[in-house]
């Protein structure tokens, strides 16, 4: 008998476990698989490029404004009612993308897909602590972790491949049936919700003052095309105005959408920034490698999305090995080792591919995307460890908003900085080794940025 139910436990393990990370997987290819469909996009809609850039804006902008209240909202009324409307609105809003018949409709079909996206996100990673014991669950953080890397880095080169074979349609309707099924195996599998541990109110005004910031801040950084003008600053101006407000009503008022004492939490905060820093940094590499792989070192669109597909490959091999090692040897000192290495690959890229063109730059993705992992399993299990019940859903969003804002902030700042290092904003006008130049200076800037976060965690570690 005791078997038995040990075998059906397991099985509602493993059922609960495959849908929280097609969940994650999902909702990390849609941030990055429409960017290959832009040129499409625009020659099917007869649009300029400043239109059709908000296929993808859409669905960046929604999920990162939403993702931290809806933590919150699951905490109060319940994560798995919650994660299940988001896969659902997740897997309508795919379809509708994916028949869209005009731009307008595609791009508020993304935003609507957003918005499932950030339930996904938010709420996954909350449900890890309720579904493993506690010894596993940096294993299963580095499962978790490898489904969002190899949704981030499979997007390009899928959605590539999509295209040619099947049209622009398909690289939003192979969503619909992934999405189907992870609403299933979350129904089937993870248990119902018990009543809230937290009582309260869902604070609506910070709610919106929080968005307003957001999106101020994600516009700021993502429109004028990698210019800074007016507009940008009067942007960055006001999330800096929207933050202070929202710092000032949350410690205001009795029921906040984000307690002030979580961020009293030792090490909460710097996980949190270290988190916005390797984001950036991850960035780079999906921003600034085309670049480098086509123009400076010849490869046709091909060999470039085989090459691309080298980091999802990795870190399917070394995900979960870094979960384990964050079991045996504890999470704040593998947070460190993994962005250690982190260094050690950015720093090394543009020194092995000088020397050894391709090949050197792919030893220094293989150096670079376990020590990815080791810091994606680490940091998650760091802060979600001992997080109260009610807590859970709001720290997962904060999390994963953390990550979607170095997202964003990289695509524009370290493309800014590409591009000036560059020379020149006709990136298939430039010389190959004007390109070689800018891959150098990013990598360097990128570096310089992992460094920051590991002297972050380890002054935290200091003080502990």
């Amino acid at each position: 008998m005791h078997d038995t139910e040990t075998i059906t436990a397991n099985r509602h393990r493993a059922g609960a476990l495959a849908g929280l990370s097609l969940a994650i997987l999902l909702s990390s290819l849609g941030t990055s698989i429409a960017n290959v469909a832009l040129p499409t996009l625009a020659d099917v809609f007869a649009a300029p490029f400043q239109h059709v850039q908000w296929v993808v804006l859409a669905y960046l902008l929604t999920s990162t404004v939403l993702i931290a209240s809806i933590g919150r909202l699951g905490d109060l009324f319940g994560r798995r009612r919650l994660l299940l409307a988001g896969l659902a609105v997740f897997s309508a809003a795919s379809l509708l993308a994916g028949l869209s018949p005009s731009l307008p409709l595609l791009i508020a079909a993304r935003a609507v897909q957003g918005a499932g996206a950030a339930a996904m996100m938010a709420l996954a990673m909350a449900f890890v602590s309720e579904t493993v014991p506690k010894e596993r669950i940096g294993s299963v953080m580095g499962l978790l972790g490898t489904m969002s890397a190899v949704g981030t880095a499979l997007g390009p080169s899928l959605g590539g491949l999509l295209i040619s074979g099947f049209g622009w349609h398909a690289i939003f309707l192979v969503a619909v049936p992934f999405g189907l099924s992870a609403f299933a195996l979350v129904h089937h599998f993870l248990p119902d919700d018990r009543k809230a541990a937290t009582t309260g109110r869902f604070d609506l005004v910070g709610a919106g003052l929080l968005a307003a910031t957001l999106a101020a801040y994600a516009l700021a950084m993502t429109v004028g095309e990698g210019r800074v003008g007016p507009l940008n600053v009067a942007l960055v101006a006001a999330s800096a105005v929207g933050a202070g407000l929202f710092v000032l009503r949350q410690r205001r008022i009795a029921f906040p959408l984000i307690r002030p004492a979580a961020f009293r939490r030792p090490g909460f905060p710097a996980s949190l920034a270290a988190n916005i820093l390797v984001a950036t940094v991850i960035m780079v590499t999906l921003v600034v490698g085309p670049f480098y792989l086509s123009r400076t070192l010849g490869l046709g669109p091909a060999h470039v999305g085989f090459v691309l597909a080298i980091g999802p490959v990795v870190s399917v091999l070394t995900g979960v090995v870094a979960g384990r090692f964050v079991d045996r040897f504890g999470a704040t000192p593998m947070v460190a080792a993994g962005l250690a290495t982190m260094v050690a690959g950015t720093a090394s890229l543009p020194v092995l591919s000088a020397l050894f063109g391709l090949s050197g730059y792919i030893t220094a993705i293989v150096v670079l995307t376990p020590g990815y992992q080791l810091f994606q399993a680490a940091n998650n299990a760091a802060v979600m460890t001992g997080v109260p019940a009610e807590e859970r859903g709001i720290t997962s969003g904060l999390l994963n908003l953390s990550r979607n804002l170095g997202l964003i902030t990289g695509a524009s700042l370290m493309g800014a900085i590409f591009t000036l290092a560059v020379g020149t904003k006709d990136m298939m006008g430039a010389s190959a080794p004007a390109v070689a130049t800018g891959m150098h200076v990013t990598f360097a800037v990128a570096a310089v940025l992992l460094l920051a976060a590991l002297t972050l965690v380890r002054g935290v570690k200091r003080k502990a």
